[in-house]
């Protein structure tokens, strides 16, 4: 056989191992983090419930309408749960791995603040799957504003009420 041959043969075979190996190593471990996450992910309900909380549902999707332009465009929000607690929901994330799990991760803060937006509920649970606790996490910003709305409208309500009295009293006075 032609020398030239068999070096070509090598060639060919040690390119198509470089090409192939490194995506085939990528892919493996990609399935076994993603098989890992959905058993972590899994486990959060059972640490939900174990926690007190009712799991409602689970990969609840709910429309979060943003404006362009003054033009809606609309798009699919998908939580982990819904559970509910003592009279109060909650929308909660299974998280795994120590950065998913940071609140300093840009990510994970993004997403949870999407929720506490988006879904009509009373509060955003994260649930650390590694650590095997349920962290409730809140957004002081959102709470002043909320708060500032409520005394607002309590303050014209009061308002209206105490000049609906006048009016009452002053028609009624002899």
């Amino acid at each position: 056989m032609d020398s030239r041959l068999i070096l070509f043969a090598g060639l060919l075979v040690g390119a198509t191992l470089a090409w192939w190996l490194p995506r085939a190593l990528r892919r493996r471990r990609l399935g076994l983090r993603f098989a890992r996450s959905r058993r972590l992910e899994a486990e959060g309900s059972r640490m939900l419930a174990d926690a007190g909380y009712e799991v409602l549902a689970t990969q609840v999707t709910a429309p979060c309408v943003v404006s362009r332009n003054g033009e809606p465009i609309e798009a699919d929000i998908r939580a982990d749960y819904l559970v509910s607690r003592w009279g109060r929901m909650y929308v909660a994330e299974a998280k795994s791995g120590p950065r998913a799990t940071d609140l300093r991760e840009r990510a994970t803060r993004r997403q949870l603040l999407e929720y506490a937006v988006t879904y009509d509920v009373d509060g955003v649970l994260l649930v650390d799957t590694e650590a095997g606790e349920v962290v409730q996490v809140a957004f002081p910003a959102l709470a002043r504003r909320a708060q500032r709305a409520f005394w607002a409208g309590a303050g014209v309500g009061a308002s209206v009420g105490a000049g609906a009295m006048a009016a009452a009293w002053w028609h009624l006075r002899p």
